[in-house]
């Protein structure tokens, strides 16, 4: 039974004073019954451990919705804006969470589906502050969805005026406001203070050197209160987690130099040093300010600038065209073949479709599609081609996060080097708080207490390790820039680490080291023009390139309705035309174990009748020959895993070189077997593959590289995504990696002795604490400008 008690206390679930009432259930003390409402909801559903991340992690839930305030959720139309996918069981919705702030935020979102199993899934990204939620639609609705994050205290911010233009931004100037104020209050208090810079305060009438004084402390009110509130709430956190980090020592010289200021200035024993403090906070705000454009810089470039170089084939006036995904629009009429991604929300031209959304729902079921249906991205075709129409403009980000889907997602793995500053930042803290504190004890046993201060405060201001913090997320954030602005994306900053760790370079052929677009192809024996139409037919549904080749030999311009199509990864298509069943692919395929040639071929059957093969003279990438030179010059242990037949071994040993291991006739499980065998005796794998029949050897491989070409061959199972005219660069690319990986040592030594020779001069006490503000943010710009010039100029090959 809860009591309510007129007492001051602290929340259990936000942290406020409760300065009205409390509320006191299950041992627990709440400020208001929005609080003990979301403590009660996890409560119930065993999800108390969110209190163990963080003391205080909540935000204060008083505000009570009326009852019917989230009724417009139940507008269709409104869901149609709102929803990103809705298809069967599934829905998913992307919401803006203002109040999320910590780690407990982002552990709780993350187990929505622990409070109620309609939601399946739930993720979080915290740069964002955006949760991304798949629930069933059916049983939960979004209206009730959005209640339940109000109701635990992370109410969604929805604006509906400009979905469907872009997403809103909204734009905290805050911390211009304060960058503003700071330097007003600093210019002010330093004018006020000339007096004693040029030591002539004794001559300036006395009665005049009290009012200046007094009108710095003024000043310097808004500075302290306002403007330095961030380092204070950052340290905060940090305490409350029981973690130092870079913002206590900071705010805590800010404290000290306060309070002394101000005990002088009242007790008339001195000027203080408020134009230190004002200086100081100001100077660490437009360092921080500048850090955080940079840093949101290389998000943008990341996020909105670049996109995934997948084409697709665009259908105008009855003909086909390539057009990148990118430059879709609203109608645009596009054809999309078996295994191929649904680039944007369509209406279905075609009769009739099945879809694979397991790229969205992580569920292998197929769904049936009929004419005018609506298809959502995400989907892949699985059948014959399919025409639809475009009805919504490509939203690159909603690809991304395909890409990054957790179903896709190896295994999550940290930076080695972000792991490596958490932990030097934790226990430099320590270190710098102890060596102030021995030299404000050192200097006041010897009589100069006024050293002894500024010896405190510029070791607190001087050894930071924001530097050392900022090198590699700088470094290999420019690495990603440079990387895609030549037609290489990677999935995260994580994969430039493992590209630096590589050892063993594998290789698929077809569609990979050989063109799919070059080919000198023959048929074994003569085909009527009849069954030229009807292989034509089939071959047009499939991506695979050598179906591509064949359809542009065989030079058809009408096609054939085709049933049951069906393409078998590795071996061939099947399906019927014209009342004949087409069998194309392997020979064991089409049941023909007549020839046994080493030669690339695809073999034919009509209605189990084997007709004869085609014939395919290979044409090899431009530059693949030097690239795989280089590969092997640089002692990387070299792969083939190839599907074809071994006529190209000898060509591909004289490229490869003899120490190469070549693998022909493998199955994409023999690729991934083979790779796991390589992995268990310690080595770390590269796959680059076409993305089509090898997406499950890109999956097991540390690194897979999908080769992007003409066709839409986006596969979430890859970690890159490169431009096939670029992958002459391949040795290039794996070395601007391991460069990366040095740029972010030497840039961790440059900060290590920045911070040596600034501790020296601040503990003899001959660096002013000012200087020393000024310094830090100069620190941090030249890392910024040392990491983003030695990786541009590493990296200018890379183009």
């Amino acid at each position: 039974m809860a009591q309510t008690i007129q007492i001051d206390t602290t929340c259990f679930h936000c942290g406020e004073i409760c300065q009205n009432e409390l509320i006191v259930a299950n041992d627990k003390s709440f400020c208001c019954e929005g609080c003990k409402l979301v403590f009660d909801i996890l409560n119930e559903n065993n999800l108390c451990s969110y209190y163990n991340y963080n003391s205080f992690p909540g935000t204060a839930n008083s505000i009570k919705k009326k009852e019917n305030y989230f009724a417009y959720l139940d507008n269709e139309n409104v869901q149609k804006k709102l929803l990103q996918f809705s298809e069967g069981n599934t829905s998913l919705v992307t919401f803006f969470i203002p109040k999320m702030h910590c780690s407990s935020c982002i552990w709780l979102l993350e187990n929505l589906s622990r409070i109620n199993n309609s939601i399946s899934n739930s993720r979080v990204n915290f740069g964002r502050k955006e949760v991304t939620i798949y629930f069933n639609a059916n049983l939960f609705s979004l209206r009730r969805v959005v209640e339940l994050l109000s109701s635990i205290g992370y109410e969604p911010q929805i604006t509906l005026d400009a979905l469907e233009i872009k997403k809103v931004i909204i734009k905290d100037r805050s911390e211009i406001y304060r960058i503003g104020i700071a330097g007003f209050c600093f210019g002010n208090i330093m004018l006020f203070s000339f007096p004693e810079y040029f030591s002539i305060a004794n001559s300036v009438e006395r009665n005049f050197s009290p009012v200046f004084n007094y009108l710095n402390l003024f000043l310097s009110l808004p500075v302290f209160f306002y403007c330095s509130v961030p380092f204070f709430r950052f340290a905060s956190q940090s305490l409350k987690q029981k973690f130092l980090n870079i913002d206590v020592p900071i705010a805590l010289g800010i404290f000290v130099m306060f309070v002394r200021s101000a005990f002088e200035i009242i007790s008339n024993t001195g000027s203080g040093y408020m134009d230190t403090m004002a200086g100081l906070t100001f100077f660490m705000l437009v360092g921080r300010y500048f850090q955080n454009k940079t840093y949101d810089s290389i998000s943008f470039d990341r996020d909105y600038k670049s996109f995934f170089p997948i084409s697709v084939m665009l259908l105008v006036n009855g003909t086909e065209s390539s057009i990148a995904v990118s430059d879709i629009t609203i109608g645009s009429r596009i054809v999309v073949r078996n295994d191929e991604l649904i680039p944007a929300d369509s209406i279905l031209i075609s009769n009739d479709a099945w879809i694979d959304f397991s790229f969205v729902t992580g569920e292998s079921r197929l769904i049936y599609k009929k004419k005018n249906d609506v298809i959502f991205a995400g989907g892949k075709l699985n059948g014959v081609a399919i025409e639809i129409q475009v009805v919504k403009e490509v939203d690159q980000s909603y690809l991304t996060q395909l890409w990054n889907a957790d179903l896709y997602t190896k295994k999550v793995e940290d930076s080695s080097f972000q792991l490596l500053v958490n932990r030097i930042s934790h226990y430099f803290t320590l270190v710098i708080i102890l060596i102030s504190s021995i030299s404000l004890i050192y200097w006041s046993l010897v009589g100069r207490v006024d050293i002894g201060w500024n010896a405190f405060t510029a070791v607190l201001i001087i050894a930071c390790p924001c530097a050392l913090a900022i090198s590699s997320p700088f470094t290999l954030g420019n690495i990603l820039r440079i990387l895609g602005r030549a037609k290489v994306f990677l999935k995260n900053y994580t994969v430039v680490e493992k590209l630096a760790k590589v050892d063993v370079v594998v290789l698929d052929k077809t569609g990979t080291l050989t063109k799919n677009d070059h080919s000198q192809i023959r048929f074994s024996s003569v085909l009527a023009e009849d069954q030229k139409m009807a292989i034509a037919s089939l071959v047009f549904n499939s991506s695979h390139p050598l179906s591509r080749m064949i359809l542009s030999f065989l030079n058809c311009e009408k096609f054939l309705h085709v049933t049951k199509f069906c393409e078998t990864k590795g071996k061939g298509l099947e399906g019927w035309v014209n009342n004949s069943f087409i069998k194309i692919g392997a020979s064991s395929f089409v049941e023909n174990d007549t020839d046994h040639s080493n030669a690339t071929r695809v073999y034919l059957s009509i209605n189990a009748k084997y007709i004869g093969y085609f014939s395919f003279g290979n044409f090899y990438r431009d530059g693949i020959d030097q690239m795989l030179q280089k590969l092997r010059k640089s002692k990387y242990d070299l792969y083939l895993l190839s599907g074809d037949q071994n006529s190209e071994k000898e060509n591909l040993r004289r490229m490869m070189g003899r120490n190469a291991f070549l693998f022909f006739n493998q199955s994409p499980n023999d690729k991934m077997k083979i790779i796991k065998q390589l992995q268990i005796k310690g080595r770390n794998v590269l796959m680059i593959g076409d993305g089509l029949n090898d997406a499950g050897a890109l999956s097991k491989a540390d690194v897979g590289i999908s080769v992007s070409d003409n066709i839409n061959n986006f596969s979430p199972a890859c970690d890159i995504i490169i431009h096939a005219d670029q992958l002459r660069l391949m040795s290039d690319i794996i070395s601007f990696a391991k460069s990366g990986k040095r740029i972010i040592y030497y840039s961790f030594s440059i900060a290590l002795l920045y911070n040596v020779f600034g501790l020296y001069f601040a503990v003899m006490g001959q660096l002013n604490p000012l200087f020393a503000a000024i310094l830090m943010p100069i620190s941090s710009i030249t890392i910024i400008s040392f990491t983003t010039l030695l990786s541009n100029f590493i990296g200018r090959k890379i183009r």
